[in-house]
């Protein structure tokens, strides 16, 4: 390597890895110089570096002492140099530290690892989402993208933090789109229906397009546009404006009291909803029978998906196919 591709690369490497090499050379220097001065009172190099250290970083054992002029000179320009150098490189290293961690919070770092679970969006749902992830999930790993947040304690919620909009290449790259394994898009609530439908839709175009095989979950707001966002590439849509309709008039008009508190959402918040293939021992066995089976494994069977045409609570006598498939509501365990 020549001088000229060595500096290249010298002052290409981050600012804390430079010093640290400095700061090595100089301790290394000094303690192979002060051995060749006093080779007496430094018998080896790894003596000389060892007190070349000590006292560079201001510690000073005493443990070494030079005992020549020209020893003592040599340990004044290693204490101006040397410790000039260390308390800059400590110094560095903090204000770096503290400065990876405000990115962190801002956004700024890009995310490296795979198979996780991206959020486009801010707000109430995905804040409990997390929550649920957090203690049912807690190995999952969640990326939250969102151009209206200025900082988020990484810390308090464990997730990474990228600062942008969920429909821009650039944001999407950062989030490291390739390697995620699902994306979950929210509708802005600061938005009206139709501009917080285009806006899912719009990031579930971008989504799909940097990534052929990620699992789109989309929530949308208005029915005019479930097809376009089946269009745009979503694999699962959510209509949360129908779900929640049909919960009110449910709680509106359902019979009976329940204590506060004790509702159908809070109950199910703590169940996961599955849907499974018929396994082979249950293969032309009744949806009775396969309910009891799943009754004794503390689950409950909801419903059937049979030629593509989901039925919920279906007959009693209805034949299950290999080809079905089971809704079965269980749950949820950490």
């Amino acid at each position: 390597m020549s001088i000229h591709t060595f500096f290249q690369w010298y002052f290409r490497t981050p600012v804390f890895l430079r010093l640290l090499l400095t700061v090595s050379f100089f301790m290394i220097l000094f303690g192979m110089i002060i051995h060749w001065i006093e080779p007496e009172v430094f018998p080896t190099i790894f003596d000389g570096i060892w007190w070349a250290i000590i006292t560079g970083s201001t510690v000073g054992y005493g443990d070494f002492v030079p005992v020549t002029i020209i020893g003592r000179i040599f340990g004044i320009l290693l204490i101006i140099a040397g410790g000039g150098l260390v308390t800059f490189y400590m110094a560095t290293v903090s204000a770096s530290t503290v400065k990876y961690e405000n990115d962190l919070s801002e956004g700024k770092v890009e995310y490296r690892g795979t198979g996780h679970v991206i959020f486009i969006g801010w707000n109430e749902r995905t804040k409990q989402l997390i929550d649920m992830i957090r203690e049912f999930a807690p190995d999952e790993k969640v990326v939250l993208v969102d151009s209206t947040l200025e900082n988020i304690p990484y810390k308090e919620y464990s997730i990474h933090y990228v600062q942008g909009n969920g429909s821009e290449d650039e944001t999407l790259k950062r989030a490291n789109i390739n390697q995620a394994r699902a994306a979950i898009i929210t509708s802005d609530p600061s938005m009206k229906e139709r501009q917080a439908d285009q806006a899912s839709i719009l990031a579930t175009v971008a989504i799909r397009g940097m990534n052929a095989d990620i699992f789109i979950i989309t929530e949308i707001l208005t029915k005019e546009q479930i097809t376009n966002a089946k269009r745009a590439g979503a694999n699962s849509i959510i209509r949360s404006n129908d779900f929640m309709s049909t919960l009110f008039f449910h709680e509106l008009y359902r019979k009976g009291h329940i204590k506060p508190f004790d509702t159908l959402v809070s109950q199910l918040s703590t169940q996961q909803y599955k849907q499974i293939e018929v396994p082979d021992e249950l293969v032309g066995e009744t949806f009775q029978s396969c309910s009891f089976k799943f009754m004794e494994q503390e689950e409950l069977l909801l419903g059937i998906e049979k030629a593509g045409e989901i039925k919920i609570n279906p007959p009693a006598k209805l034949t299950l196919d290999k080809s079905d498939h089971l809704l079965v509501l269980s749950a949820l365990r950490q």
